[in-house]
């Protein structure tokens, strides 16, 4: 009984796949969307103003970082709970396959930290459409997700400093 229980919570990770192929397409929505702001810029390129286009770019750059975002939670995640991915070495990015849960959450949070950095710049730079409880609610917000990520790097700080006194005996 105990062997089938654990073949059977074993075989569930694959449960995860369909969820990663989900996060495929949220990809490919994102790569549509990003070229769908580029093809609303194409008429207006020569007319747009500076601070439009300032904009525009971070909207942009923010769809960018969540892909590479989605990106890593797919593959590393994927390598953690399902599986290794069959990749050719040469072909294998070099993180592919060293990013355990707590080097993830990390990298996490930093791109949660770079997104809602471009919010904040792109509220500041409509500053005078935005209230000003609003634009506070905005601070505040971004900087509980810069707090959050320095005390999850200070917590995985002191955690791999005890693991590696547990592994040379100094604990």
């Amino acid at each position: 009984m105990e062997r089938g229980l654990e073949k059977a919570m074993l075989a569930s990770r694959w449960l995860l796949a369909p969820i990663y192929i989900g996060l495929s397409f949220m990809l490919l929505a994102l790569v549509i969307k990003f070229y769908q702001e580029l093809i609303h810029l194409v008429p207006v390129i020569f007319t747009i103003r500076e601070m439009d286009l300032i904009l525009m770019a971070l909207a942009l750059i923010d769809i960018v970082l969540i892909a590479g975002l989605i990106i890593m939670v797919m593959y590393s995640s994927y390598e953690t709970f399902v599986g290794k991915l069959n990749v050719a070495e040469h072909k294998r990015s070099s993180w592919l396959g060293k990013l355990d849960a707590g080097s993830l959450k990390l990298k996490v949070a930093a791109a949660i930290v770079a997104i809602s950095s471009i919010h904040l710049l792109k509220a500041f730079m409509n500053i005078e459409t935005i209230p000003n409880d609003k634009l506070l609610w905005y601070v505040v917000v971004h900087l509980t997700f810069v707090v959050s990520a320095v005390l999850m790097g200070v917590m995985d700080y002191y955690t791999d400093k005890g693991d590696s006194k547990v592994s040379s005996g100094g604990l």
